[in-house]
């Protein structure tokens, strides 16, 4: 069982930064497994990712966070994000009608690809209770409507926070969050949505860019915020269809790609490989 840390952060370009952060790994009797630096010449903004191996290292691990950012973090004005190895996070998965995204997610956890626990999937519709109870993982029915959307928001926030949820994943979950849940999570919840936004907003939107004869069809991923579908973008993809598919095979390429973008987002945020600045998400290889 591998045994390390990762250390995730950005501060004001400055010089000496990677000489500072390496020479406190090394000074303690680490060693650096991987490292990636990036500086953002527009804003002057420097950005890093270190993973490296706990085995020797000379301070605890319940005080290297404060080892750095007594030595390193408050000199240079970092803001950073230290994590371990042995940290399992806890997913909550949303989810309406359609479950491509679900399965593929459960598959991927049930075959211990990810190293993830899902204490519960929340829905506004019974139709995958079945699914959840297949899986072992109790199921939250929520029935939503304009009157009691916000007591049902306050509900489900409550009941994350007693499962001690670390991640939100809304896996094609057809409900627009509000404000006090997006608030509660913040950084903290991925959502995925077809890439015809903005063009094609509303039901049907594979039915719609058939109509308008469409080249490709693709998907986003990214962290959501209280402006709907504009959260900082995690991942992207594309599928190239011609005039010879016709709506079923739009949505079931869409649906793929959909999978596929939502699953590389999700792991890219559970091996601490993205850096939420401004409306961007700085990912790491």
């Amino acid at each position: 069982m591998l045994n390390f840390a990762v250390l995730v952060l950005h501060c004001p370009d400055q010089k000496g930064l990677v000489a500072a952060v390496t020479e406190f790994i090394s000074r303690n009797n680490g060693n650096i497994l991987s490292l990636e630096q990036h500086v953002d010449r527009h804003v002057n903004e420097f950005f890093m990712r270190v993973q490296w191996d706990l085995n020797a290292f000379a301070i605890p691990k319940e005080k290297i966070g404060d080892y750095f950012g007594t030595l390193i973090g408050t000199r240079y004005q970092m803001q950073w994000q230290l994590h371990f190895s042995d940290e399992r996070l806890r997913m909550a998965l949303f989810v309406s009608k359609p479950a491509h995204c679900l399965y593929d997610i459960l598959g991927r956890v049930h075959s211990r690809e990810w190293q993830v626990d899902i204490p519960l999937i929340v829905s506004n519709h019974l139709d995958h209770q079945e699914v959840s109870q297949r899986f072992g993982i109790p199921f939250h029915h929520f029935a939503m409507n304009a009157e009691n959307r916000h007591a049902q928001e306050q509900k489900q926030i409550e009941l994350l926070k007693q499962h001690n949820i670390d991640l939100v994943v809304l896996a094609r979950y057809m409900m627009i969050v509000g404000k006090p849940f997006v608030q509660a999570f913040p950084g903290r919840m991925i959502n995925i949505h077809h890439a015809f936004l903005p063009a094609f907003i509303g039901a049907k939107p594979y039915h719609r860019a058939y109509e308008r004869g469409v080249k490709l069809v693709g998907a986003t991923a990214h962290y959501v915020t209280e402006e709907l579908d504009e959260g900082p973008i995690i991942e992207q993809d594309v599928a190239r269809v011609t005039h010879i598919d016709a709506i079923d095979e739009l949505t079931r390429r869409g649906g793929d790609v959909e999978k596929l973008v939502l699953a590389r987002a999700i792991r890219r945020h559970i091996e601490r490989k993205t850096l939420i600045f401004q409306n961007r998400v700085i990912v790491f290889d």
